[in-house]
């Protein structure tokens, strides 16, 4: 089934370069190319596209605006194409909190044009098609709000996974954890380019203090770490006194850095005295790394298919009998610290 792609960019030289990019591949075909907001909305419309590639930096109506209309109004698949300023880092990670699916990075370079990305672009198109944004049930943040009312257990530790639409899905979960919380790391599949941008993100709307991760940072109460996305894997050192560890390596379940090396550190340095979520995404990673939390009798939780963007990573969880809870994404955080919630 072909892929059929809209294209939303204020340059004409980039929109050159992807829809050029794209037509290598034969399974996705771009129907239509928009200069602004204007024209990207009225072409979604009339087209009904099964992806849309949107640049936030644009004139006339802000990126974000358009993004949040098209999340209303017809939920669409979004990838974010995002210069490399900080500025456009931010905008990004608040395009991927609204509900954009991934964001690719334009290169730094001379030209300021990105580079050949050996079909990275494609990839992230193919995955996005596969979302299904009318089976998602609107997410409470009411509910999410209550659970910091409902806390009856403290875990020593919690480490949570997620992928594609985890940005948006740690928004909301983050968002009903208390201000004092438990160390809590996080592997969110994302560039490293916008790690930063998104953890700033998160921090100004969630209770606790959320940064990135560094190497051999002591780990505190009321404080996410979340891993740089820098090629380095994130784990735990320490017994009684934990901390961050960050390590170059091979990917793990075709992730660097994985969820699944983040969940099996955790399991063997807190054991039952942790909690595990596994949110939405692509693939597998954090499936074995949760298998292994509930082994060492963590509490493991696992979002629901109908308020994921993508099933996959709960889903194989799931499937290995590795959640012992699988709840919908604004009700996560109340069971995160109460194993009778």
């Amino acid at each position: 089934m072909t892929i059929r792609v809209v294209i939303v960019e204020d340059s004409p030289t980039m929109r050159a370069i992807l829809m050029s990019r794209l037509a290598r591949e034969p399974d996705i075909e771009v129907v239509a190319a928009a200069a602004n907001a204007a024209e990207g909305r009225q072409m979604i419309r009339e087209l009904d596209p099964d992806v849309v590639t949107l640049d936030v930096e644009m004139p006339g109506m802000n990126g974000l605006d358009f993004l949040e209309k098209i999340m209303q109004l017809r939920p669409t698949p979004v990838i974010i194409v995002s210069g490399s300023t900080q500025e456009g880092n931010e905008t990004t990670a608040r395009a991927l909190a609204l509900g954009a699916v991934d964001c690719y990075a334009k290169t730094d370079n001379s030209a300021g044009l990105p580079m050949d990305d050996q079909g990275r672009l494609a990839g992230m198109i193919r995955q996005a098609a596969k979302v299904q944004f009318s089976a998602r049930q609107p997410s409470s943040q009411r509910v999410a709000s209550e659970a910091r009312t409902s806390m009856r257990e403290r875990p020593r530790l919690i480490a949570i996974g997620s992928s594609t639409g985890g940005v948006e899905a740690l928004q909301i979960l983050l968002g009903g954890f208390p201000e004092n919380c438990p160390p809590t790391l996080v592997v969110q599949h994302i560039n490293a380019r916008f790690a930063p941008a998104v953890a700033r993100t998160l921090d100004k709307s969630c209770p606790p203090r959320i940064v990135i991760a560094e190497a051999d940072m002591p780990l505190k109460d009321g404080h996410v770490y979340i891993a740089p996305g820098d090629e380095r894997h994130l784990s735990i050192g320490g017994a009684m006194n934990f901390h961050a560890k960050l390590r170059r390596g091979e990917p793990v379940s075709g992730h660097l850095p994985s969820v699944d090396v983040l969940f099996a550190s955790v399991a063997e340095a807190a054991g039952a005295k942790a909690v595990g979520i596994l949110l939405t995404g692509m693939g597998s990673d954090g499936a074995r790394g949760l298998l292994a939390m509930a082994q060492k009798g963590a509490h493991t939780i696992a979002q629901d298919e109908a308020t994921c963007t993508v099933f996959g990573m709960p889903r194989a969880a799931i499937s290995l009998g590795a959640a012992g809870v699988i709840a919908p994404i604004g009700h996560i955080a109340r069971h995160a610290f109460s194993k009778a919630a």
